[in-house]
């Protein structure tokens, strides 16, 4: 009898055998696991091997499709026998050389116009009256977007108008200035700001909010209102 009909015999057992061996029959399951998972691995590197030699072989087929392949195994052909190459071979290796690279078309650039900038002075507005000139002169770029816009406030919560989309710059009240610093008139802070303000966004106009009478919408378009007239709330420097 063999060794392994005699293990087997040992392992399961019969009528006149042996008991089972728990000890050596956990070791065949253990070894038959093991085989398994060298089974499954070399099925999965042999996999990988394949689809590496498909992609292998596809980059292959591509090189040869291409043109600096066919033209680059010309003139290996031409160098290596150039007294027996054939008269075909020649002309096509000349028209090759010959033909002019195909000009790609120029995009063309689409330049967006830069706005200019206006400044508008909105000091001593509360906050009501800060937010409803806000939201006009917002709605007055959406209607004519000619320019950029630049609110210098005074109030305090400004910050909650940051949502319209303006770029909007806080100076502090002449009040609230002169208990803070009484050693700078606040007619000068404001002369500085305005100055600096022009600089940095380049403005083109500086615009003075009238506070008693804040311009409305049909003011800020230049267009004929129908309320009550008053006193017109722009004012150019």
């Amino acid at each position: 009898m063999s060794e392994t009909s005699t293990e087997l015999a040992v392992l399961t057992g019969g009528p006149s055998g042996p008991e089972p061996d728990p000890a050596r029959l956990q070791a065949l399951v253990v070894r038959l696991r093991t085989v398994e998972q060298q089974r499954d691995a070399w099925r999965t590197r042999c996999e990988g091997l394949t689809r590496e030699r498909d992609k292998e072989r596809k980059a292959v087929r591509r090189l040869r499709a291409s043109g600096s392949y066919r033209l680059g195994r010309t003139l290996v052909t031409f160098a290596r026998d150039p007294l027996h190459s054939s008269p075909r071979l020649l002309r096509r290796l000349v028209g090759r050389i010959r033909r002019p690279a195909p000009v790609k078309p120029r995009k063309s650039r689409v330049v967006t116009p830069v706005l200019p900038t206006h400044l508008y002075v909105a000091i001593g507005l509360g906050l009501p009256a800060l937010r409803s000139f806000v939201l006009a002169l917002q709605r007055r770029l959406l209607v004519e977007a000619d320019h950029r816009a630049v609110v210098l406030t005074d109030d305090p919560a400004f910050s909650l108008l940051r949502k319209a989309g303006l770029i909007i710059e806080y100076l502090p009240d002449r009040q609230t200035w002169h208990r803070h610093r009484p050693d700078r008139p606040w007619d000068g802070v404001l002369a500085e700001r305005l100055s600096r303000l022009s600089g940095e966004h380049a403005a083109s106009q500086v615009i003075f909010v009238d506070p008693d009478h804040p311009p409305a919408l049909a003011d800020l378009l230049g267009r004929p209102d129908t309320t009550p007239p008053v006193q017109r709330s722009l004012q150019q420097s």
